[in-house]
């Protein structure tokens, strides 16, 4: 065998190992485009389970991110985030009275005796 040969060419084996190399380049492609579309599909499929009150403008935003992912991101946030708990809490947290300095003063007092 010389420095210039090429082992498998012009040989059954070379045909197959195309043929294999073929497979595993469409199944590598399929298998990343599944994957994309089952993360892409993430926030449908959790608003779905939810019963969120916004599903169409959940899917109307997942779909547009196939052209701005950048819209994809805000349909994850309203999808995963929910939003009446949220303003729930921040309702709660300005309402909060402040606590009484005599009370708080009492309080450590108490927990340092």
């Amino acid at each position: 065998m010389s420095l210039f040969s090429m082992p498998f060419v012009d040989s059954g084996v070379d045909t197959a190992l195309h043929g294999v190399a073929a497979v595993v380049m469409v199944l590598s492609v399929a298998a990343a485009a599944f994957g994309f579309w089952k993360i892409h599909e993430m926030p449908i499929n959790k608003a779905h389970r939810e019963q969120h009150h916004q599903i169409g403008l959940i899917t109307a935003l997942t779909w547009i991110g196939f052209i701005w992912h950048w819209v994809w991101v805000i349909a994850v946030m309203v999808a995963f985030v929910d939003g009446e708990k949220a303003l729930r809490r921040i309702r709660d947290v300005w309402r909060e009275k402040e606590p009484n300095i005599e009370q708080v003063a009492a309080t450590e007092e108490k927990n340092n005796a």
